[in-house]
């Protein structure tokens, strides 16, 4: 199973995006793995995803990004169809209750075994827990266009996001330590690597 894994540049006043320093840490770490880091731009990153998945035709999709308000692994169930977020992307783009396609179905749900996903992470001792969406920001925009692209080719392959929280550099910090969420995540991937079942479409 080749998989694509994308994280994303820094952005706002975050120095450190723990997504972009995960991606790294697995770049190497198997032959059927496909890393990138996306921009944090609504455009630039959702055009970068779609080249993406183009060139490489991926057997599934897993997407990271940060929550830097959040303290465990956020498996999220729900894409949005909508850009609407209280900061500009790295770009200037500051779009407010913008349809991320228009006339398109106003969510999509993941095609990643989130509740198999988070029973292996508690089996592992990592926090983690399942999101109902995805927000309204960048890391959504990416998660539709995804499952948006996916869904107009007829493909069912998996595909999801998952948000992670910040790298707890001291014990004081909230978020994960890096070594955690790149266990957290190479963990998401081995389940990925297991049979799948169907998953649900649009809502």
């Amino acid at each position: 199973m080749r998989i694509l894994l994308t994280g994303f540049t820094t952005f706002a006043n975050h120095g450190v995006n723990p997504s972009q320093r995960i991606v790294d840490a697995l770049e190497e770490s198997r032959a059927d793995l496909i890393t990138a880091v996306l921009p944090v731009e609504y455009g630039g990153a959702g055009e970068r995803l779609r080249a993406l998945m183009a060139q490489h035709q991926p057997d599934a999709i897993v997407m990271l990004g940060l929550a830097a308000s959040r303290t465990a692994i956020n498996l999220e169930r729900f894409a949005l169809n909508i850009n609407d977020a209280s900061l500009p992307d790295n770009a200037g783009d500051h779009p407010r209750g913008r349809p991320i396609v228009p006339d398109g179905p106003a969510a999509y749900v993941t095609r990643l075994p989130i509740d198999t996903m988070q029973q292996a992470l508690a089996a592992r001792g990592i926090p983690a827990v399942i999101s109902n969406h995805a927000g309204s920001y960048v890391c959504n925009h990416v998660f539709y266009v995804a499952r948006h692209a996916l869904e107009q080719s007829g493909s069912a392959i998996p595909c999801g996001f998952i948000h992670v929280p910040p790298i707890a550099e001291a014990g004081d910090q909230p978020g994960l330590p890096l070594a955690v969420l790149v266990e957290a995540v190479d963990c998401c991937l081995a389940v990925l690597r297991q049979p799948q079942h169907e998953y649900p479409e649009t809502v």
